[in-house]
């Protein structure tokens, strides 16, 4: 991650405004609408969207068979991308190259799979860039991420390569687990702060609220993100992980990926609410409605729930409704979706957006454009050469790095841990509070 990164200024201190507009000038005046809640749902949630589909799923048997449709207005245009409160111009164009490099890496591996290189499944995250890539990205260096199998995006931001990943689906010796495990189940715990993906949805939770509760013991408020999707939200570790954050006052940044279907099965056969923010109430944190395919929302929403964690104030909950444009995997051709919910979604492909506004605001000419995209489809083919060429582990080396070394000590990350002795009568919550280890 570069160094700008850790130093977001807030929005009266940044220039976009201008528009492109030489320094002194009058701003010129956006048509882009600033990020900000554009209604609240029935339950007094948040609601950033800026529109709100009335799509509804229905049963039908046809001749024998089981099948979903769905009505509604297929046909409504695509909003605009809402325009940000904290990002500049450099920044905006760094997240779109982070999507464009997470889309093509990701078609680089279904070439791979296809070309039958890939050791098991591959599970892409199409339309799905902006909001992986945009919640990293709001992100300091020291706080932690814990992806799952769709956010190869937010990996990426915290700097892997497209190599490693490619690596890692192909089982070769150069991966980051030197071919021991599969997909995008790797991490980084010593440098990028980054946790591989727990298979059992929604475990990660739980890590990374102990990830945060161990900062917390060394003196540091950090905000930890991680990822659970629609289905693997009612599972019992999403629960019981996220609870124990919102007691504690943890930093733990949940986005609920709101991907319409759960592999096979559509929202409405999941749960009987309409929107998984509801459930903050129930939590007792904060909870927002974003749109996923809007990378501008997911920033300024994860960037403000980051600024929470920093102060002590706890976990946030933040529910990004957008479509899984694939199947769960290489294996699953979704051919129980309803076609024209694909392509309504189609319209509001994140990457497109993001590109038309950088374009619209004179942030990027149609040539620099190309050749931004020109320069990571050259980046992809370089990895993928490297990838390629990355030999197949030794069977002699499987045993090795597996079990950690007794005689290795583990470092405090963020410093020695502060005790201090709970005073009789001490309420509940009070004696996990930074401020008692000061």
């Amino acid at each position: 991650m570069k160094s700008s990164k850790t130093e977001t200024k807030p929005a009266q201190s940044k220039s976009p405004a201008n528009n492109g507009a030489p320094q002194g000038a009058a701003p010129a005046k956006s048509r882009f609408t600033p990020v900000a809640p554009q209604r609240k749902n029935p339950h007094g949630i948040p609601d950033y969207r800026l529109e709100v589909p009335n799509f509804k799923t229905v049963e039908e048997w046809v001749d024998g068979k089981l099948r979903y449709n769905v009505t509604g207005d297929f046909d409504a245009p695509a909003p605009d991308l809402c325009e940000s409160k904290y990002l500049t111009k450099d920044q905006s164009i760094e997240m779109y190259r982070y999507m464009v490099l997470n889309r093509k890496m990701e078609q680089a591996l279904e070439n791979l799979f296809k070309q039958q290189k890939v050791i098991g499944g591959v599970y892409l995250g199409l339309g799905q860039e902006g909001c992986s890539v945009a919640s990293a990205f709001a992100l300091k260096k020291e706080d932690w991420v814990g992806p799952m199998i769709r956010n190869q995006g937010s990996m990426l931001v915290r700097g892997f390569k497209p190599s490693d990943t490619m690596m890692q689906y192909m089982a070769k010796a150069g991966a980051p687990t030197k071919g021991r495990d599969s997909g995008s189940h790797y991490g980084d715990v010593h440098t990028k702060n980054v946790v591989a993906p727990i298979s059992h949805l929604g475990d990660s939770i739980p890590v990374m609220a102990g990830i945060a509760l161990g900062a917390r013991y060394q003196g540091k408020n950090i905000a930890c993100l991680t990822f659970v999707g629609d289905g693997g939200q009612s599972t019992g570790p999403s629960y019981e992980g996220f609870n124990f954050a919102c007691v504690q006052r943890l930093g733990v940044i949940l986005i609920m990926e709101h991907n319409l279907w759960a592999y096979s099965t559509p929202v409405e056969l999941q749960f009987a609410c309409k929107d998984l923010a509801d459930r903050s109430i129930g939590y007792g944190c904060p909870g927002f409605i974003v749109d996923g395919t809007d990378p501008n929302q997911v920033y300024d929403v994860t960037y403000e729930a980051a600024q929470r964690a920093y102060k002590g104030e706890g976990a946030t909950l933040i529910e990004a409704k957008m479509m899984r444009m694939r199947g769960h995997a290489m294996h699953d051709a979704a051919a129980y979706v309803p076609k024209p919910y694909f392509e309504y979604w189609k319209r509001r492909d994140c990457n497109t957006r993001m590109e038309k506004y950088l374009l619209d605001r004179g942030w990027l000419t149609m040539e620099q454009n190309e050749k931004l995209i020109a320069d990571v489809q050259k980046q992809i083919d370089s990895d993928r050469d490297i990838a390629d060429a990355s030999p197949f582990p030794q069977p002699e080396d499987a045993a090795k790095g597996v079990y950690l070394d007794n005689s290795e000590k583990v470092p405090f990350k963020y410093g020695p841990p502060k005790v201090r002795e709970v005073k009789k009568g001490t309420k509940v919550g009070e004696a996990s509070n930074i401020s008692h280890y000061k």
